[in-house]
């Protein structure tokens, strides 16, 4: 039982940091209605639970990250730590600050994202975040039948941050690149598996305005392949722009293809209010 309701806990709440967090708030890669978008809302707040994320401020880290990729104005570089807590810590310090008003951003990376004040307000509240940690304690209290599934508890207070963690160390230390960008990104194709996509990060920098994050015929981006779902019964709608520009492969993987499709791309963040 515990084994099970953590891989679904994990797996729901990256999916709904993609998809909401960041292919929606930072990207707005598709669009939906009012009421649409206040049931991702909720649900995305309702199943990351003690570790929201802000969309507003995630979608400001992220476009900083993108604007100054790998360099030292990056708020979330592993060229720029030595380890991954420096990194972590750093990173948590700039959202609170985006979060709480005491850090002002550029003007460019402002709106664009969803707000629903009293929903942001509760679900980053430490009265809400001591709530689900109660709720996750009593499950485990509940249901767990050896001392090991106890290790586990500790990650689900902390789930959203450490995906972000996983995926901008290793997306930008380890891994093959399909593309010259001129950051340090790598696809890390092995542990994307538990990453519904966002590990295909040397893919994102080069095309950041394609909602698909895969590239190649064997990459395979899940949290794209949902969104494709969620157009077919009409729940979002796929931004059409014009198609940017395809970047070339990186020499000596020629015989590798790109992978091509009629969808529509979409623009890396709206334009600024």
């Amino acid at each position: 039982m515990i084994p099970f309701a953590f891989a679904s806990h994990w797996t729901l709440s990256v999916l709904f940091q993609s998809l909401f967090q960041h292919r929606y708030a930072a990207h707005r890669m598709f669009t939906m209605t009012p009421r649409a978008e206040r049931a991702l809302h909720l649900s995305t707040a309702l199943v990351q639970g003690s570790s929201y994320l802000d969309p507003r401020a995630y979608a400001i880290l992220h476009r900083e990250h993108h604007a100054y990729a790998d360099t030292d104005r990056d708020p979330h570089s592993p060229v720029h730590h030595k380890h991954l807590p420096r990194m972590m810590l750093e990173t948590g310090r700039r959202y609170g600050g985006l979060l709480t008003g005491s850090v002002q951003a550029e003007a460019r990376f402002i709106g664009g994202y969803p707000e629903w004040p009293a929903v942001d307000r509760f679900f980053s509240s430490w009265t809400s975040r001591l709530g689900f940690g109660a709720i996750y304690t009593l499950f485990y209290k509940h249901f767990a039948t050896r001392r090991w599934h106890w290790a586990l508890l500790p990650v689900h207070f902390v789930m959203g941050p450490l995906h972000g963690a996983i995926v901008n160390w290793c997306g930008h230390r380890y891994g093959y690149r399909n593309f010259a960008t001129r950051d340090e990104s790598r696809n890390t194709l092995p542990l994307d598996v538990v990453c519904m996509g966002e590990l295909f990060q040397n893919n994102h920098h080069a095309r950041p305005a394609s909602p698909d994050f895969a590239a190649r015929r064997f990459e395979l981006d899940p949290t794209w392949q949902v969104m494709r779902l969620l157009a077919r019964l009409k729940l979002i709608q796929l931004r059409k722009v014009p198609r940017e520009e395809v970047p070339r492969p990186m020499e000596g993987r020629r015989s590798l293809p790109l992978k091509t499709s009629r969808r529509p791309e979409a623009a890396v963040s709206p334009p600024c209010p």
